[in-house]
This record gives C-alpha cells, sequence and structure tokens, in this order.
C-alpha cells in the first residue's frame, strides 16, 4: 500500500491555502468577499489559506465559482482527501458522497461517520500504535470530513444500526466517550438520521461484521464491508441483496429510534462530566 507522509500532507494543505489566497489577491478580494461568496466567516477563510484546516467541498466549489479556475481548486482538495484516507477506502468514500441513502450496521465501534474527532484518534492511535501524531491526526481529519456529505442541500437519508457493544466499548479518555455520546444524540436531531441500537438482550445479531450499504437515484446500490486487512465495495446484485436483508432484520431487531436514544442518554450519563 503506497501512500503519502504526514508531513508531505501538511506541505499540500499549506499549498492548497496558498494558492486561494493567491487567487484571491489577484483578483483584488478581500477575506471579507470571499467569506461572503463562499457563505463562511472570515476566521474560517484565513484558516483555509493559512493551511490549518482542509476546505470544504462547499467552499473550494466557492472558489473555483468566484476565481473561474474551472474545478482547480476541488481537484487539489480531492488529491488532499485521497492522501487521508488508506488506498483501499478511497473507492468507498467517492461513492458515499453520491449515495442518496447510507445504511450502517456498526458491530463493534461507532460508525465512522459519526465519531467525533478524539474518538477517531483514540480509534486510529489503537490501530496504529507506532505511526506519528501526525498521521493519527491526518487519518482523523479524513474521516471527519466525511461528515459533510451531510451537510449537502439535499443529504442522504443515514440510518445507522449500532450494537450495544460499540457504545459501551470505552474509547479514549471518559469525558471523550462522553462527548461522544452526546454526539450521537445531537446528530439523531437531525431528519436525515435514524440510530438505533441493538441491544445484548436482542440475542445473536444477523451479522457479526460491519458494513454499510450505500443507494443512488437511477443505479444500483452498492455494500461495503469490513475485512481483516482492510475493506471491500460490491456492486454484485447478490451481495447488495443479501445485505438489505440482513439489514432490515438489524433494524426489525433493534430497540426503537426513541428508545434508543434513552439508551445512549443513559450510556452517557454513566461517565462524569
Amino acid at each position: 500500500m503506497s501512500e503519502e507522509t504526514p508531513a508531505e500532507h501538511m506541505n499540500d494543505l499549506t499549498h492548497l491555502g496558498v494558492e486561494i489566497r493567491e487567487a484571491r489577491e489577484n483578483r483584488k478580494l478581500t477575506q471579507r468577499h470571499l467569506a461572503r461568496a463562499a457563505g463562511y466567516s472570515e476566521s474560517y477563510v484565513s484558516k483555509v489559506e493559512s493551511g490549518t484546516v482542509l476546505p470544504s467541498e462547499k467552499f473550494v466549489a466557492a472558489c473555483d465559482t468566484s476565481f473561474g479556475t474551472n474545478g482547480l481548486f476541488a481537484r487539489l482538495r480531492e488529491r488532499i482527501v485521497k492522501r487521508g484516507h488508506p488506498t483501499w477506502f478511497q473507492p468507498y468514500a467517492r461513492l458515499e458522497r453520491e449515495a442518496s441513502s447510507i445504511l450502517n450496521y456498526s458491530a463493534n465501534l461507532v460508525a465512522g461517520i459519526l465519531q467525533t474527532g478524539p474518538y477517531a484518534r483514540a480509534v486510529i492511535r489503537a490501530a496504529f500504535p507506532r505511526e506519528a501524531d501526525e498521521f493519527v491526526n491526518e487519518r482523523a481529519e479524513a474521516r471527519l470530513q466525511r461528515r459533510e456529505v451531510m451537510k449537502r442541500e439535499k443529504p442522504p437519508l443515514l440510518w445507522v444500526v449500532l450494537h450495544e457493544g460499540a457504545l459501551r466499548t470505552r474509547v479514549g479518555e471518559d469525558h471523550h466517550m462522553r462527548e461522544q455520546l452526546g454526539h450521537l444524540l445531537k446528530e439523531a436531531k437531525s431528519p436525515h438520521v435514524v440510530i438505533q441500537v441493538l441491544t445484548f438482550d436482542a440475542g445473536a445479531p444477523p451479522s457479526a461484521e460491519s458494513f454499510t450499504l450505500l443507494s443512488f437515484a437511477g443505479r444500483s446500490g452498492v455494500v461495503y464491508s469490513d475485512t481483516p486487512m482492510g475493506g471491500q465495495v460490491s456492486d454484485a446484485e447478490e451481495a447488495v441483496t443479501y445485505s438489505r436483508t440482513v439489514f432490515d432484520r438489524l433494524r426489525a431487531a433493534a430497540l426503537s429510534p426513541a428508545a434508543s436514544l434513552a439508551l445512549i442518554r443513559q450510556l452517557m450519563e454513566e461517565y462524569p462530566q
């Protein structure tokens, strides 16, 4: 597996920020002008131009429109994002951004798209105990950027079934777990997000492994499944149909959304503030 180093990733981020600043200045625009055009704050523009944050897809699209750069900054951002994901995950990450619905079953950990920063870093650190902090932060930032799909004008339906074990597994410090569980409650307030919990009392789950089903308008869906060496994406009709049947059984066996949130709230209160 060939990947860029964390230092190269940071250099790319700084380079993108410099290019955006120079394009803005060449067109005699202030940070305030760009902020208004993109729908962001001046401080956000400043952070992008200084290379301290990865700009959103919406922001770089606004830059390309304002500067007339024909998708240049969108392409530069895409290259950076690819470096933040392992090679085997990149095809799925691209598909997830285009999906009309995302159906996820998480057997052991909170679904990546719903993870907080500290939780994601703790998960990645556990998987890569010998890597530098820059590597862990890079992977975590790429994971957090997956949330952007829910900020689309018409976001996908995100339906997540979490096994109770995923909620009870202590990841990071106590306050990190409280923050993570609180984040789930906050996200579930969206009309586009449904969260259910499959409790221990439900018995043996229909699936022992985590997987995600993506649906698309006008074309067939795909299923992403975890493996010990990474993950794989399949658009085989048999695999998609089988996975959809399993997911239906999972959410049928899980608590109702309201009861699920009550359990998550109860678990959150077990951690000190």
